[in-house]
């Protein structure tokens, strides 16, 4: 079946094809040409062999043996019959006197004429002799009239065709032998052009494979300089082309994701049937975060979110881009999606994602910095105030009632004195002036240490405390009092948000690309979504009455310094009611000679 399909296989049929046409349409006009010539050629000779004949028994007065004579002089091949009224007076041949009647020559429409109108008739017919193969033989007739002795005799010459057809029979075997030579050669000459012609052709399809599996340095060996030869010429220079078109593809490709890699705004391609195609960092983060409010922690994040899909479709209505706002754990997403098209049809589109927080947060926080600074300083300052003046007038009616007012006067000041320090060492931290001493840390026993602070305070509270460790004897290098610091603020602000019966617990485990990551979960009344994105911020509270004694609200902001000073993140989830987590990450410390 691989031979007919081939190139030498369809040449070769095809070239059968037209010798054997061509061959049948002379067979064709042979046949006819030798049927009809030797017809010719018999009738002319024996009409002339039979002129001479009744000449020759015109001039002899013994018929019988001027016809023996001439029947001998004829030889085997023509017969004579000669015929006088109903009965015959000779014939050459013997076995024929049951065949050839009187009768016979008489009642033929056109041999009978020589009866009846004394002319000379010529015809081609069946005798009823019969050959070797028991069938009427088929030859040229020629009758004549004659006048012997006064009588009107007829005289028939007949030659049988059996030799024109052994002629077209050996005719016939040259053109099958003709036709069996030319086959032969026209195999020949299509095995011939398969080393010529397919061939090459055979390389050219296997390099066209190569050149499909991504290789595009195969080239084609030009052998010739004819049409072939410009083909491979050709396909050569089609996989340079390729390899070009490919290189570049693959540029443009890595730059657009070094592009996509290092836009602040996060962008999402997706198709027609949600399908996520291509995303950058700042839209992993928005995906991650949407998944963990709806609640798929562990869901694979390839279909796209439906407030995306519902602006996708109103894109797709409206037939221009689409804008929508969106707030996922604390953090404020201006969403634009704009439609792509397939010639005229809709085939996706493209998301920006842009995060607001940052903008949106520090216009609060210029809003609220004047009076955060002056709540915080106005209660100490008020205090002090009031309680110096009670002293200097002697309000006090005892020397205890004096001692209680100063106590409270020295506490306020080194309230403020703790407000201050924290805000210069807060200033100092973001001017990057922190210093770290780095040492090597067994995990399980410095977390062990950390939380056995709190057993006493946690108890109190009917809470429980514990830490869970995925490597017990990991060792890490980081600066322990800092970390110490970080911490503790975070155990203590867990501790104070969860109700009498949860529970709070540090959880350490190693990433290969994050290094050291740190967690503090609790199981308390969570963050409200709107404070999520400042609880890093300066004087941000959990406990919005502000009461005294709730702390300076600098913790966490100093806490996401010693995190950044140590090249780590630090990142919060919460919901209300069901806890919130504080996570953050050290990566390893590289060497100086690194």
């Amino acid at each position: 079946m691989m031979f007919w399909r081939s190139v030498v296989g369809k040449l070769w049929f095809t070239i059968l094809l037209l010798v054997s046409f061509v061959l049948f349409i002379l067979s064709v006009l042979l046949m006819e040409f030798f049927e009809n010539f030797y017809q010719e050629e018999i009738e002319n000779e024996l009409t002339k062999t039979a002129s001479r004949v009744v000449n020759i028994i015109s001039e002899h007065e013994d018929t019988s043996t001027a016809l023996t004579i001439a029947s001998e002089l004829l030889g085997d091949q023509t017969k004579i019959v000669l015929i006088e009224d109903e009965r015959k007076l000779y014939s050459s041949e013997l076995s024929i006197e049951t065949g050839l009647s009187p009768s016979f020559f008489k009642e033929d429409p056109l041999l009978k004429q020589v009866f009846t109108k004394r002319k000379t008739v010529k015809a081609e017919m069946r005798l009823p002799i019969k050959n070797k193969d028991n069938q009427d033989i088929s030859a040229i007739v020629v009758g004549l009239p004659l006048e012997l002795d006064g009588k009107k005799d007829v005289i028939y010459f007949y030659q049988s065709l059996e030799s024109r057809e052994e002629t077209i029979h050996s005719t016939t075997k040259f053109i099958f032998l003709a036709a069996g030579v030319a086959i032969i050669l026209t195999t020949i000459f299509a095995f011939f052009l398969s080393t010529r012609i397919t061939a090459p052709l055979r390389k050219m399809r296997e390099a066209a494979f190569e050149v499909a599996r991504g290789r595009f340095d195969t080239k084609v060996p030009i052998l010739t300089h004819d049409e072939i030869g410009e083909l491979a010429t050709a396909f050569n220079q089609m996989g340079r082309q390729l390899k070009y078109n490919i290189n570049a593809l693959n540029q443009e490709k890595e730059n657009l994701s070094s592009i996509l890699s290092s836009m602040a705004d996060g962008v999402i391609t997706f198709n027609n049937d949600g399908t996520i195609l291509v995303t950058n960092p700042p839209a992993d983060r928005f995906l991650q975060n949407w998944y963990y409010e709806k609640g798929f922690i562990h869901e694979k994040q390839h279909s796209v979110p439906s407030v995306l899909m519902n602006l996708f479709n109103r894109s797709g209505e409206m037939q221009n881009e689409q804008v929508g706002e969106i707030t996922l754990q604390g953090h404020d997403w201006v969403l634009i999606v704009s439609p792509l098209y397939n010639n005229e049809s809709i085939r996706g589109a493209v998301a920006i994602l842009r995060d607001m927080t940052e903008e949106r947060k520090l216009d609060k926080l210029r809003k609220d910095f004047i009076a955060n600074v002056s709540h915080e300083l106005r209660t100490p300052i008020s205090m002090l105030q009031g309680y110096s003046e009670a002293i200097i007038d002697d309000i006090a009616g005892s020397e205890e009632e004096n001692k209680e007012m100063a106590k409270i006067i020295y506490d306020e000041s080194l309230r403020m004195g703790r407000l201050v320090n924290d805000l210069l060492n807060l200033a100092r931290m973001e001017a990057g002036h922190i210093t770290l001493s780095y040492e090597k840390i067994d995990m399980d026993p410095y977390l062990n240490r950390i939380t056995n602070k709190f057993h006493g305070l946690s108890k109190e509270k009917d809470i429980t405390i514990k830490t869970r460790t995925e490597e017990s004897e990991l060792t890490w290098e980081l600066d322990p009092d800092r970390i110490e610091q970080v911490l503790t603020n975070l155990i203590d602000n867990a501790i104070r948000h969860t109700p009498a019966g949860g529970e709070v617990e540090v959880i350490q485990w190693t990433d290969p690309v994050k290094g050291l990551v740190l967690s503090v979960r609790d199981s308390g009344s969570g963050i409200p979504e709107e404070d999520l994105a400042f609880v890093f911020e300066r004087f941000y509270k959990a406990d919005k009455a502000r009461t005294r004694g709730s702390g300076t609200g600098l913790g966490l902001a100093i806490a996401k310094n010693i995190i950044m000073a140590h090249d780590g993140y630090i990142s919060v989830n919460s919901m209300l009611e069901k806890g919130t987590t504080f996570t953050f990450n050290i990566p390893r410390k590289l060497q100086e000679n690194e």
